[in-house]
């Protein structure tokens, strides 16, 4: 458990790395959890939850910056997208 603590507070240094670049466009994100597969989620707040280029956000943005600094993380996925 003290190993996924230590992921957990990585993935989140991470996000708020991010976070002022979603911040600019009037969106934020938040960190949800870690499953215990690796698949972090988030979710997607703001402009960033109704905007229609969200999903790419998120894989070419926050998933590639998230897997970039910890490869053990498979992917990142926002839990309030394709929710109609």
């Amino acid at each position: 458990m003290e190993e996924n603590t230590e992921l957990q507070r990585k993935v989140e240094g991470i996000i708020e790395q991010i976070r002022p670049y979603l911040q600019n466009d009037g969106g934020d994100i938040r960190f949800v959890n870690i499953t215990e597969d690796n698949i972090v989620n988030v979710e997607l707040l703001g402009a960033c939850g109704a905007c229609p280029y969200s999903t790419m956000t998120l894989k070419n943005g926050v998933e590639e910056a998230v897997r970039k600094a910890l490869p053990e993380i498979k992917s990142v996925e926002a839990i309030n997208l394709n929710r109609d």
